[in-house]
């Protein structure tokens, strides 16, 4: 059997331990990258290590920002009395491009997942009660995704809110259960913020 030479083989390999690549698309990939010329082959890996470099988390709701507090939250035109939770930056710019919130993000950067034993300290959660807590907030919109992760994360930080006072509601309507926010059109998720629902904390942490 004829196999790829070791310096070929250690590219698809690495592209291989991607999130969503698999080995055919890491093959297709690292085809793809040894046909580039010089020139985009460079710009390729200045842009990867200037990211690197550059790219850093808002110290107060950890979306990507090139400074210390990204431009949402320096945004003074914000409502600053509203928090929406999301999973990812990707979750939130899809937000962001409905034009129908304008309030601000706490990123987790994942989900609560047992079986990878991913803990609710890696996702900041404490950080977000804390916001919470001395920030004087009114509403908290649960916007993880629609999936058995994303719903057992939000239970999660429901349970965590304790007696803390504020609405909280969950995006759901028009959105079908184990769908991802990244995924859907710009329309019927608009729909779904608009369209929250209000979640009773007593009766779900009881229940």
């Amino acid at each position: 059997m004829q196999n790829y030479i070791p310096p070929f083989q250690k590219i698809i390999d690495e592209l291989n331990k991607l999130p969503g690549i698999g080995p055919k698309s890491a093959e297709k990939l690292a085809s793809y990258i040894l046909k580039m010329n010089e020139e985009d082959f460079g710009e390729f890996i200045n842009s990867l290590e200037d990211g690197r470099k550059k790219i850093r988390k808002c110290k107060i709701c950890f979306n990507l920002s090139e400074e210390e507090i990204c431009d949402i939250c320096k945004d003074e035109s914000r409502d600053k009395y509203t928090i929406c939770v999301v999973e990812e930056p990707k979750d939130l710019i899809a937000i962001e491009k409905t034009g129908v919130y304008n309030g601000l993000y706490h990123v987790l950067h994942g989900i609560l997942r047992p079986s990878d034993d991913i803990e609710s300290k890696n996702l900041k959660i404490d950080k977000l009660i804390d916001r919470i807590k001395s920030s004087n907030i009114k509403e908290l919109i649960l916007a993880t995704n629609l999936t058995y992760e994303g719903e057992l994360t939000a239970m999660f930080i429901l349970r965590e809110l304790g007696d803390i006072k504020l609405k909280i509601t969950r995006i759901a309507s028009g959105l079908p259960v184990g769908s991802d926010i990244e995924y859907a059109d710009q329309l019927t998720l608009k729909k779904a913020f608009e369209g929250r629902e209000e979640m009773d904390k007593e009766v779900l942490i009881k229940g």
